[in-house]
């Protein structure tokens, strides 16, 4: 019992040490990205090729002033983006890497948790993050800040059920809510195969989950001058940062898991085969931002009500029919 509880320890700290530093690269990875895409110069002065610009940053964001507006409701103001943060990096807990590996003659499980249902506390989970926004948005004392939260806030409920319908196909194919089951289940094909469809509306709807363009209407600089974190800075507002490209990671480690076969691929290397289609996926993520212009918030929401969900339920159903009939 206690070498269990020792080995989940070591494992979340390794998760968090890993997530922490890919999040900080990521930011650099984006930026070249974005450059080269717009035929400019992307990072390159601080260290060899620029590597160590994330560290840069990093640096910077940790000696700046933390400032603090007056007239805030001060507990939720502070706890905003630690939630922010605590929810993006608690979706890992239960998404699996690959199966089990020989460490010391001991057999570890390249997960932290796995449980029954899964998939619903994953959900669960994922949906807590819009608490981080809102709050941050209300306890601002800002107007700018507030209507970034209510846009956020109608953002997640407009586009979490598209998004649970697509997931919903997965499960009546699986027949299970195990995510380590549902990957097992793809070893032989993969379910974006049988089910695009279900892969396209989740993928779509990870945008607007994850706020990022052409989606990232609650933080729109235009509008509203930086939205639901305008009133925050230092490392408060890194927070806030650091929980968006952790659940970029998040959402494509669970696309990778549910329809991209999770750690099966052509040579017996689970964890990397995991990793690359995680890669490819926030590649997508970074190339949108660096070509799409960002919706209007009337077009947000016709998409997500009138396109997805719908399109959602009609391919849940004809999946249901041709699973069960």
């Amino acid at each position: 019992m206690l070498g269990d509880i020792i080995e989940i320890l070591i494992k979340s700290v390794i998760l968090v040490m890993l997530l922490l530093g890919a999040a900080a690269y990521m930011t650099f990875c984006e930026r070249v990205i974005m450059a080269r895409v717009q035929l400019r110069l992307g990072p390159n002065r601080v260290g060899p090729l620029g590597l160590l610009q994330p560290i840069a940053d990093g640096i910077k964001l940790l000696t700046k002033e933390s400032f603090r507006p007056d007239n805030i409701e001060k507990f939720a103001y502070l706890i905003a983006p630690a939630i922010s943060v605590f929810t993006a990096l608690m979706a890992f807990v239960l998404i699996p890497f690959g199966d089990t590996i020989e460490i010391a003659g001991r057999t570890v499980s390249l997960r932290i948790a796995d449980l029954n249902a899964g998939i619903l506390v994953l959900l669960a989970i994922s949906s807590l993050a819009v608490y981080g926004i809102v709050l941050a948005g209300w306890a601002s004392n800002n107007r700018y800040s507030l209507l970034g939260g209510l846009r956020s806030t109608a953002q997640f409920i407009s586009y979490e059920i598209p998004m649970g319908l697509s997931i919903v196909t997965v499960v009546l194919t699986a027949n299970t809510l195990s995510l380590p089951e549902i990957v097992k289940a793809q070893q032989n094909y993969w379910f974006i195969l049988t089910n695009p469809i279900s892969f396209i509306i989740y993928f779509i709807t990870a945008f607007a989950e994850t706020n990022r363009a052409p989606f990232d209407l609650p933080e729109s600089e235009q509008e509203l001058t930086g939205g639901y974190h305008t009133e925050y800075g230092g490392m408060r507002f890194a927070s806030f940062f650091l929980a968006e490209y952790v659940n970029i990671l998040a959402v494509s480690s669970i696309a990778t898991t549910l329809f991209l076969g999770g750690w099966y691929g052509p040579t017996d290397t689970p964890f990397i085969w995991f990793i690359l289609k995680v890669a490819v996926l926030v590649f997508i993520f970074m190339w949108v931002r660096a070509t799409m212009a960002r919706l209007r918030y009337n077009q947000l929401m016709s998409l997500g009500w009138k396109v997805l969900t719908p399109v959602a339920t009609l391919n849940l159903l004809v999946t249901a029919y041709f699973i069960l009939r």
